[in-house]
This record gives C-alpha cells, sequence and structure tokens, in this order.
C-alpha cells in the first residue's frame, strides 16, 4: 500500500481503539480522530447523556451524520470509531464506499469488561456483564467484515498494536 490510507479501528467497548488510534497515528505521522468525542464535542454533552436523554436511536442517527462530516472532510487519518458505528449497515457502507480501511481489535470479551468496569466512564449499553456479553456476541460476526482483524490481548501496548497494524497493511 502506498502513501496513508485512511484507517478506522474498531471493536467493542474497552478493547482499547482510541488509544491504539493515538499511536497508530502517531508512527504514521497523520491525524487522530475520536468519533465518540467529535459527536460529544458537536452536541455538547456526553454519549451517555445522549443516549440516555434521547435513546440509542437517536444517538445513532447523530452518529452516522458525524461520521459523514468525518469521511467528507477527512484525508490520511486514522479514525476511532464508537462500538457500535460499524455495526449500523450503513456506516459500513459508507467507510467502505470511500475507502477507508478498517481494522477490527479483537480482544477477549473477560479483557473487555474488565476494562469496562475499571472505567469511570458511563456505558449506558453495557450496565452489567450480561447485556455486554450479549452485546459483545451480537456484534462480533459484523466486526468480522472489517478488512483487518488484530488480536489484542492485555499483554499486548498500544504500540506493539499499532505497530502490528501498520505492518499488516505494509505502511
Amino acid at each position: 500500500m502506498t502513501g496513508t490510507p485512511r484507517i478506522a479501528i474498531l471493536g467493542f467497548m474497552g478493547v482499547g481503539k482510541t488509544t491504539v488510534a493515538q499511536a497508530l497515528a502517531g508512527r504514521l505521522g497523520c491525524p487522530m480522530i475520536d468519533l465518540d468525542q467529535r459527536i460529544a464535542e458537536r452536541e455538547g454533552r456526553s454519549i451517555t447523556a445522549i443516549i440516555t436523554e434521547e435513546g440509542e436511536d437517536r444517538f445513532r442517527a447523530i452518529e452516522a451524520d458525524v461520521l459523514r462530516e468525518v469521511i467528507a472532510e477527512t484525508g490520511a487519518a486514522v479514525v476511532a470509531l464508537g462500538g457500535g458505528a460499524w455495526t449500523i449497515e450503513p456506516n459500513r457502507r459508507r467507510l467502505l464506499k470511500a475507502g477507508v480501511v478498517t481494522v477490527w481489535l479483537d480482544a477477549p470479551f473477560e479483557l473487555c469488561w474488565q476494562r469496562i468496569r475499571a472505567s469511570t466512564e458511563e456505558r449506558p449499553l453495557a450496565r452489567s456483564e450480561e447485556t455486554a456479553r450479549a452485546l459483545y456476541q451480537q456484534r462480533r460476526p459484523l466486526y468480522a467484515l472489517a478488512s483487518l482483524r488484530i488480536e489484542a490481548s492485555a499483554e499486548k501496548t498500544p504500540a506493539e498494536l499499532a505497530e502490528q497494524i501498520a505492518r499488516a497493511l505494509n505502511l
């Protein structure tokens, strides 16, 4: 692959999408965009507040709008998607049509759950282990549609995962 492509990092909550995206963008010398952060900035409130106040469907509509904006305005960049953005078919189509390389960070549920529990960030779609596990299982086949699967683990640092992605994409 020549030049730096647009890359989207996807995967379940707590897998480390934002941290790995930051490491990869730093390695490639390009901007990093956190989709959830962009949504929160545009809306002037947290993702949790949007979902709690208006519901997940409204959040997904906002997310799709912001994703469309990011794709339209962004050249070479690494984008950290929210955990559910890739699961929405029109979002997948939009990313693929724009030539964005999609990278699935695949980690065991137990690692994601451990990180979710340790985080101070409220996760309205993962209020219990049972709910989170069901969502994890539901999303895995959709995550598997990504261009590239990278196995994440507690032993691999964000820099090591970024290096693995860069090598796999010949960057």
